[in-house]
């Protein structure tokens, strides 16, 4: 398998492009996910989510500096609202009206590039500006992923998850089923599922108390895409359980044949790849524990 390479570049119009196509709110998880799933996008899957290791050691997302500086021009230029860690990023009214392919003007490019000189000068001001900085960033990327959230334990998360053995994901997969809301049969679910070719089945109630039966597959794939035929396969088996819909999960990513195959016909198919299986975990707080820690603000480092 040849190893993908990502190439850096500005993430701002593939940005600006999702969030219109969002309704103009979404938060940083769902836009780099609606990018990757643009077929039209620069960005391929791989490129916005598949980490890579630096020189010394330490496993990290290239795009995600790309993304995060992205943000950040756009709302220097005002096609964005101030960006707050864990809020959505809003569009202005300059964003929603504004088309993407013509962006930075001169004036914005100018903005921007005042921007970024003031904040290497107030950098320089920082009492710890002695502190290792990683060999994979740059200055500009370091400063903006200060406010990029929760990316790099989600991405250590799902590189822990394709260790697991079968065994274990399939159990993970039940218990974050259940968290989510359906009751797991205690015999068709799991005492018989491996014979059937699937890892769980359960009973889903709304709140219309409609019971549906839910079939469910969990697939840890360590490279490599989950195709149309895995996705066919399953739902043979559903309809041997008679389940009105089926979850499939799996540590990778679908093709688009898949995700197409996944809403044909009566018995359809959520599909949750890596990214959102760690969205969940972090939802339904499954065996992680939260920390909170705080950064200084440039005005303690401004010059009199």
């Amino acid at each position: 398998m040849v190893k993908h390479i990502y190439k850096r570049r500005g993430a701002e119009r593939a940005i600006l492009k999702e969030l219109k196509t969002l309704g103009g709110s979404a938060s940083r998880d769902d836009i780099k996910q609606a990018i990757a799933d643009d077929n039209d996008s620069e960005f391929s899957y791989e490129d916005v989510f598949d980490p890579v290791i630096s020189r010394s050691g330490k496993q990290y997302v290239p795009f995600l500096f790309d993304f995060n500086f992205g943000v950040n021009n756009l709302f220097i230029a005002g096609y964005i609202e101030k960006p707050e860690r864990g809020k959505d990023i809003i569009l202005t009214e300059k964003g929603r009206i504004s088309n993407e392919k013509f962006f930075p003007t001169l004036e914005e490019k100018r903005l921007i590039d005042q921007y970024w000189k003031n904040k290497s000068e107030l950098r320089k001001a920082r009492k710890k500006a002695n502190s290792i900085i990683d060999d994979s960033t740059s200055t500009k990327a370091v400063e903006i992923d200060e406010n990029s959230g929760d990316s790099d334990w989600k991405t250590e998360l799902i590189d822990q998850l394709k260790k697991f053995s079968p065994g274990k994901f399939e159990s993970f997969s039940r218990l974050l089923i259940s968290k989510m809301g359906v009751r797991i049969d205690n015999q068709r679910g799991i005492i018989r599922s491996g014979d059937h070719g699937i890892d769980g089945f359960g009973y889903f109630q709304s709140d219309e108390f409609r019971t549906s039966r839910v079939a469910i597959q969990a697939k840890r794939f360590t490279n490599g895409s989950v195709g149309e035929p895995e996705i066919d396969k399953f739902k043979g088996v559903m309809d041997s359980f008679n389940a009105e819909y089926g979850i499939f999960i799996t540590t990778s990513y679908f093709t688009d044949q898949a995700k197409e195959k996944a809403v044909v016909g009566n018995n359809s198919v959520t599909l949750i790849d890596g990214i959102k299986l760690a969205s969940l975990v972090q939802k339904y707080q499954l065996h992680i524990t939260p920390v909170q820690t705080f950064t200084l603000n440039d005005y303690y480092f401004e010059k009199e």
